[in-house]
């Protein structure tokens, strides 16, 4: 098996197929993939190269697809290996999260990078649609959201932030912004279904909620005096218009995608109005409530039965467990792995995407040498040496790992592709690959050349004959002035 591995690293293939043999094999596809989980049986695939022939083996329409990925990926990088090539994916969920609301990139964009999903075999694409710098879903019960929310005075969101946060309308010819109407998003869902990608959509809450505040303030939290918190950060969970609001969109939201998850956010809630506000307080005398942190809870584990309620699951960033995750929810660790392991360890499904690997608006280079970007070094090797499951974890609670993309300081579609390749490449053979497979050198060998087939196609990439040293060696940070950076490759 090991020299299998082997062997399968070197037809150059992201990600690496489970096994290649240059031999031709023979036998049922179903019996050799009896073993597996009925998600990997669901995309395994056998493809044998002859002279003469091509032959695609598959148990579902998905098997097939991924098959011929693998076979568009061959051709594009070259001669066809003579062979067989045995495959199915390590993790279910091998996701990307674009954040449409800091900076918005339209249908196009969105086509685009579902079409280098499907190469990368990676399998979801998760919509941050909504956040206080504008609301990005058409909602027909609510239409001031996009009409007074969806675009604002600033190109970025940081020249949006200087100038006091201020939103207009879609005929200003200063404003910046759009939305996605509902037949927009059913193209997607469309597109995306065609790719075998499942779309899942964000509505954040109860933080990151400037935007639904503004556009309708009964949703704020009210002094005794009768005044609102305008211009808050955060809905307000003792009113009940907030559920009303959040309910309705919701059900629309579900209208249109037919994913089993839902993201509700839930992570940053600043909390600061709810212990001045008549209604939170009311709220919490009721409910027996002694910390303003319980009221977060509450919202959730409200949300979460509405969403249960039409058939889907909820998934929230990790701060729900902070506050008592509702059975059937899954967290999604993003500061650090802390919250995964704390999932795990209590018996709920979570996915993997912290921010000290799968955050890609983070640097990938030296500051002198790079756009603008947040956070640590996140380096090609960095983030490829990422283990999703580590010691202790459950591995049948764990549902897979995901890139975040949040665009703060990524205004445009070239820009944002410069960020997400190769390290998207990386994170794709970590959800899909075997363990065993990982190798930094021949992975560097084949996503250089891979990105030259990426560049071919339009994307505009990171040039990784330029990385600097630092980022070739793998660490996170700057080591002391005069120290060595150590390099193996």
């Amino acid at each position: 098996m090991k020299f299998l591995l082997i062997l399968s690293v070197a037809i150059g293939l992201i990600p690496a197929p489970v096994e290649y043999s240059p031999k031709t094999c023979h036998g049922s596809l179903k019996k050799a993939v009896a073993q597996l989980e009925p998600w990997q049986q669901q995309e395994a695939y056998r493809l044998t190269i002859s002279k003469n022939r091509v032959k695609i083996e598959a148990l579902t329409p998905e098997g097939e697809f991924r098959a011929q990925k693998t076979l568009e990926q061959l051709r594009a990088l070259g001669e066809l290996p003579l062979g067989t090539i045995f495959d199915y994916p390590r993790l279910r969920h091998r996701g990307l999260m674009i954040d449409e609301s800091r900076s918005f990139k339209g249908m196009d964009f969105l086509k685009k990078q579902m079409d280098a999903m499907a190469l990368l075999k990676l399998n979801v694409l998760h919509l941050h649609l909504d956040d206080s710098a504008g609301w990005r879903i058409e909602s027909e019960a609510y239409p001031d959201l996009t009409a007074k929310t969806a675009f604002r005075k600033g190109y970025t969101y940081h020249e949006w932030e200087a100038g006091n946060y201020r939103f207009t309308t879609a005929d200003d010819p200063e404003g910046y912004g759009g939305y996605y109407t509902k037949e927009d998003l059913k193209e997607l869902v469309a597109y995306a279904a065609e790719r075998f990608i499942t779309i899942i959509p964000e509505i954040e809450m109860p933080g990151h909620s400037m935007e639904v505040g503004y556009a309708y303030p009964e949703v704020l939290c009210q002094h005794p005096n009768g005044r609102l918190h305008t211009g808050a950060w955060d809905l307000c969970p003792g009113n009940e218009a907030t559920f009303r609001l959040l309910e309705t969109v919701l059900g629309e939201v579900m209208d249109i995608f037919p994913s089993p998850f839902i993201h509700i956010g839930g992570d940053e809630a600043t909390m600061k109005t709810w212990s001045q506000c008549v209604n939170c307080r009311k709220r919490m005398e009721e409910g027996g409530m002694t910390d303003v942190k319980e009221l977060q809870g509450y919202l959730v584990r409200r949300i979460e039965a509405f969403v249960r309620s039409h058939g889907r699951r909820i998934i929230g960033w990790d701060e729900i467990l902070e506050t008592g995750v509702p059975e059937g929810a899954v967290v999604q660790s993003w500061r650090g792995v802390e919250g995964g392991r704390k999932a795990s360890a209590l018996g709920y499904d979570y996915i993997m995407s912290p921010n000290s690997h799968c955050y890609y608006n983070y640097y990938q280079d030296l500051i002198r040498k790079e756009p603008k970007a947040v956070g640590e070094l996140v380096s090609l090797r960095f983030t490829y040496g990422y283990e999703p499951l580590e010691e202790g974890m459950e591995p049948e609670h764990l549902l897979g790992v995901q890139a975040n993309l949040w665009t703060e300081l990524i205004p445009t579609p070239e820009h944002a592709e410069y960020m997400l390749y190769p390290r998207l490449f990386a994170l794709a053979e970590t959800a899909w690959s075997p363990a065993s497979a990982k190798e930094y050198k021949g992975f560097r060998k084949r996503a250089r050349a891979l990105l030259d087939v990426f560049r071919t196609r339009g994307y505009r990439t990171f040039d990784m004959d330029t990385e600097s040293d630092l980022a070739r060696s793998g660490l996170q940070r700057f080591p002391p002035e005069g120290e060595p950076i150590p390099l193996d490759d």
